[in-house]
């Protein structure tokens, strides 16, 4: 019959553990945060099983870490299993009835704010041994490597790298306000937005939008814009074109609600933007063979919040 654990195998497989999280995440701060230590803790750890072990396993700096040959290979061979039973657990979990657990998910900061963090009450009073984190920012994170379970995405192409979820369509609406338009004219053609005072999303070199119509025989048309703002966020565009500053190209989740009460006015509706916003909101996790049910729940719930559209 094969022994027991002693309590010293016991801590060294916490510290094996603790060293894939580390590598997995490449930071000591993030990895304590994963794991809910100190990171005094895992250093801790780290050190123990490079102890017992007789060789060094990360190598440390005042900026980063990275593990040794030796490090790698002790990953290499037990990264597959911790992740198998990872998943064991998570089944027996859900086979045990109440789904629990932490979901870590980001989502862009206007979206989030807006559709994301409102759904949020009604799914937590449902699934009360589920817990969010909720990390609302316009930068494109790692997910794997910095510990989500979920991205909340506005794209039209999904990486085929992880697995992604549609939650519903989006499209992008050009808009300005009625006092704008009274006092500088409505554009009747992409090319006079050149003339206009233009309020552009915040992103390298110069400002342009793209614009297409028609169906077999597609015209396509690029405009050189500028204006007195530019934001990396749709919220302070839409609140400038409000403001009767310019017009601006927004997501229709951060322009639906003035274009419904004409506090926005639609415009050049026979042309598309196009090559800017994504044409749908997708719920994207990291690759694995089974998708945690705490993830699928949350999922579904988002579909049907996001079902009727913005």
């Amino acid at each position: 019959m094969t022994p027991a654990p002693t309590v010293r195998d016991e801590a060294l497989w916490d510290a094996l553990h603790t060293l894939t999280v580390l590598a997995q995440l490449g930071s000591f701060t993030r990895a304590a945060q994963r794991l809910g230590l100190s990171k005094a803790a895992v250093s801790q750890r780290i050190a123990e099983l490079e102890r017992v072990l007789g060789v060094g396993l990360v190598t440390r700096s005042t900026r980063s870490m990275r593990l040794t040959e030796a490090g790698e290979r002790l990953v290499q061979d037990s990264g597959p299993s911790f992740a198998q039973l990872a998943r064991s657990l998570a089944a027996a979990r859900d086979a045990a009835g109440q789904p629990r657990g932490l979901l870590r998910v980001t989502a862009p900061v206007a979206l989030g704010r807006q559709h994301i963090a409102p759904a949020l009450p009604d799914f937590l009073a449902r699934y009360p041994e589920i817990r969010v984190e909720l990390d609302l920012s316009d930068r494109l994170v790692a997910l794997a490597q910095e510990g989500f379970d979920l991205a909340i995405r506005h794209t039209s192409q999904p990486p085929e790298t992880h697995v992604a979820f549609r939650l519903c369509a989006s499209r992008t609406c050009l808009v300005a306000a009625p006092v704008y338009l009274a006092t500088h004219g409505r554009p009747e053609h992409p090319a006079e937005l050149a003339q206009h005072a233009c309020l552009p999303y915040l992103r390298p070199g110069p400002a342009q939008w793209f614009f297409e119509r028609g169906g077999r025989r597609r015209e396509r048309l690029r405009v050189a814009v500028q204006g007195p703002l530019r934001a990396g966020n749709s919220e302070v565009l839409r609140d400038a074109a409000l403001a009767g500053m310019g017009i601006a190209l927004l997501p229709d989740f951060s322009a639906a609600a003035a274009l419904a009460r004409q506090d926005l006015v639609e415009l050049l509706p026979d042309w598309r933007a196009v090559g800017f916003f994504g044409d749908a909101i997708h719920a994207i996790h990291p690759w694995s063979a089974s998708t945690p049910r705490p993830v699928q729940l949350l999922v579904q719930h988002l579909k049907q919040r996001l079902a009727a559209g913005f």
